[in-house]
């Protein structure tokens, strides 16, 4: 098993390049089953979870290959519509599949999604989404076995929570569904607005993406494509919150700067000079941070779920108290064990975490349980008296693509036994 050696207090500094968004990656590959040729996918990140992804594409028939940040798809060989709970249980947004395999041939049968545990992931909402655009859907012990009898035709989504995944599978299913879709109530993230700008220069009509309500005038047919993915806003803000525990000074290429308005104020709030240039993001922090009053998760453009558990990291060895309530998800706070480790004071209940920051904190043998956490004990290592030794590399290694080289490029004492 891999592991993680870190020697902490070592100043950050230098240029780096964001990644593609694993979160925009994941559905764009599984809408290019729609097609029936190839599509060309650049900045692509080379994740666990994108590696999973292929692997599922393979098996329903397809061909995928991932070289040099440019993943090539052709779904023309498709010929299946299952996909095996083995499959399924190695990432989280493997359901986003369900509403790709029925749009491309009317049926689906697949079990429920796996990867990291941090809480429940309920799929009833895509589900009663994807009911409303003439899905049959029968639960046979855990295996969800979904046709569309009399073909699948548009309607009326309203979604009881902006969800992402559900507010994705009902665009790419309703992409070659009869008729107008509208959803109502949808999730506005720039992944959002990403799958629409792809699936569109597939031949599909989807309009108002990024905003509340989303309509899909379904077309008979799509084409591959080329399209490049974003950047990786969560993998930005991983970056400036290792820098920022080390007090350092770095320049991130290759990012949407809008993407992160939440993020950035929280890192002026906490002393670290911002400029924004172009699609640069240049971020200068104080030896020791004050912290943020409170961090609040909520979906887009609130703070994002995602980039709790780094900015934790970083508050760590803060000056103040923060107060973490996190919205989105139930077991988000797997980290808190191995930040306790290091020397942190945090208190957790329920979906609240008061942290008081403290003077430093000493490195430790700590394990990673999910992929932000794996993150959050990276960026409190980093800037801890010590060597810290980090188990559980597998999680971080489904969202960031060689993450230790490029610490290492701007100045860190970090390696991989």
């Amino acid at each position: 098993m891999s592991r993680l050696i870190i020697n902490g207090k070592k100043r950050l500094r230098g240029e780096a390049e964001v990644q593609g968004a694993k979160n925009s990656v994941l559905p764009i590959l599984a809408a290019s089953i729609l097609c029936s040729d190839t599509s060309v996918i650049h900045n692509c990140p080379d994740l666990s979870d994108v590696r999973a992804t292929i692997n599922i594409l393979r098996f329903l028939g397809c061909k995928a290959e991932l070289s040099g940040g440019t993943l090539v798809c052709d779904s023309s060989g498709l010929n299946a519509t299952h996909i095996p709970d083995s499959l399924m249980r190695e990432l989280r947004s493997s359901i986003i599949f369900l509403g790709a395999l029925l749009a491309r041939t009317g049926s689906a049968s697949l079990g429920f999604p796996g990867g990291c545990e941090i809480g429940p992931r309920p799929i009833d909402i895509h589900l009663k989404a994807l009911e409303a655009l003439g899905v049959s859907i029968k639960d046979e012990h855990g295996i969800f076995r979904c046709t569309a009898p009399e073909g699948l035709h548009g309607g009326r989504v309203s979604l009881s929570f902006p969800s992402v995944g559900a507010t994705e599978n009902v665009m790419i299913c309703a992409a070659l569904a009869e008729g107008i879709t509208v959803i109502t109530n949808a999730a506005r993230e720039p992944e959002i607005c990403d799958l629409a700008d792809y699936l569109n220069s597939c031949g599909a009509v989807i309009g108002g993406a990024g905003e509340g309500t989303i309509v899909i005038e379904g077309v008979q047919k799509l084409h591959g494509a080329q399209h490049t993915v974003i950047p990786d806003r969560i993998a930005a803000a991983t970056l400036m919150s290792c820098a920022a525990s080390t007090g350092g000074s770095i320049m991130l290429k290759n990012v949407i700067p809008s993407h992160l308005g939440a993020v950035l104020s929280v890192f002026e709030e906490c002393g670290s000079d911002v400029l924004i240039r172009g699609g640069c993001i240049m971020l200068d922090s104080p030896l020791r941070s004050c912290a943020p009053k409170i961090i609040r998760t909520m979906p887009y453009p609130g703070f994002p779920t995602d980039a709790q558990a780094p900015i934790m990291g970083m508050a760590a060895r803060s000056r103040g108290t923060t107060l973490f309530v996190e919205n989105i998800f139930e077991n988000r706070y797997l980290h808190v064990s191995g930040l306790l480790r290091m020397g942190a004071n945090i208190k957790v209940e329920g979906k609240v975490a008061v942290l008081q920051g403290v003077e430093s904190l000493h490195g430790a043998e700590v394990n990673a349980l999910d992929l932000r956490g794996a993150a959050a004990l990276i960026t409190a290592a980093l800037g801890a008296e010590g060597k810290t030794t980090l188990g559980g590399v597998k999680y971080l290694d489904r969202g960031y693509d060689c993450f230790e080289a490029q610490l290492q490029s701007l100045g860190a004492d970090i390696q991989r036994v």
